[in-house]
């Protein structure tokens, strides 16, 4: 990125691309408030904001009339194993206006070898998820680890009728990487050559706060899937401190960031 208006101009591609998010432990009311007031800017909106379950409805009511989503995360985050509970979570969820379900896929039980059990759970959770609703299933790639594994997961997921494929909940030590980006995105991509017409989406998340990182995301998306792929409906940034980073780009800073997922 060598001058400041291609950076600007990069810093605007990925801000319509943002899943502006707070999955802060004590997260309140007003700090929903203040989450839904950032989501749309004078440089243009995010995607959508990403809040806990709790919240959905007032995020919805908050971002009324703006084409800002509203997405929340269920069985998170530890990945759980209790499927019933799951479903009337995110029946819940889409009853107070959710717009997207970011899904925890039970990763312990996947990488134990329960790989059908995994499958089924993210198969019921789709099924509670009217269109145009979308389901995001996490992986979370830092705890799985083995590439091998990373990819098998991310054929489970797309197998089961996940929209998108996410990285990591942010909430463990190893989020977001370029390796498990780019094996989920190849994954994506020879979904795409095998089922024509089955569009998956790709997020990473947890890690993201500058531009230049964001802008590597978008490379590799930009290299696998051609330069055309990326939008809001196939690629979102998991994040809560790179719009900020973002809009200092965009007025001609160096692309400072507030701390958080």
């Amino acid at each position: 990125m060598a001058d400041a208006a291609s950076k600007a101009e990069l810093a605007a591609r990925a801000l319509a691309l943002v899943d502006l998010t707070n999955l802060n432990d004590g997260c309140t009311a007003a700090d929903i408030d203040a989450l839904c007031a950032r989501a749309v800017t004078e440089h243009g909106h995010v995607a959508a904001v990403c809040v806990y379950p709790a919240f959905v409805a007032q995020a919805k009511a908050k971002l009324a009339g703006t084409p800002v989503k509203v997405a929340t995360v269920v069985n998170f985050p530890a990945g759980g194993v209790d499927t019933r509970a799951v479903v009337e979570e995110t029946a819940r969820a889409i009853a107070d206006g959710a717009d997207e379900i970011d899904l925890v896929m039970p990763y312990r039980a996947f990488v134990e070898g329960r790989r059908g059990f995994a499958e089924e759970m993210i198969i019921r959770v789709k099924a509670a998820i009217p269109a145009p609703a979308q389901l995001k299933v996490i992986l979370e790639t830092g705890e799985i680890g083995d590439p091998l594994l990373i990819h098998q997961a991310s054929l489970t997921a797309i197998a089961a009728g996940a929209d998108f494929i996410k990285t990591s909940t942010g909430k463990v030590k190893v989020n977001a990487t370029l390796e498990a980006a780019e094996i989920m995105l190849t994954v994506i991509d020879e979904v795409r050559t095998e089922q024509p017409g089955r569009h998956v989406g790709f997020k990473p998340a947890g890690g993201i706060r500058t531009l230049d990182e964001a802008a590597a995301y978008l490379a590799l998306a930009d290299r696998i899937l051609g330069p055309n792929w990326v939008s809001s409906a196939t690629f979102r940034f998991g994040a809560s401190g790179l719009l900020d980073a973002l809009i200092d780009v965009i007025k001609g800073g160096a692309g400072s960031a507030r701390e958080g997922y």
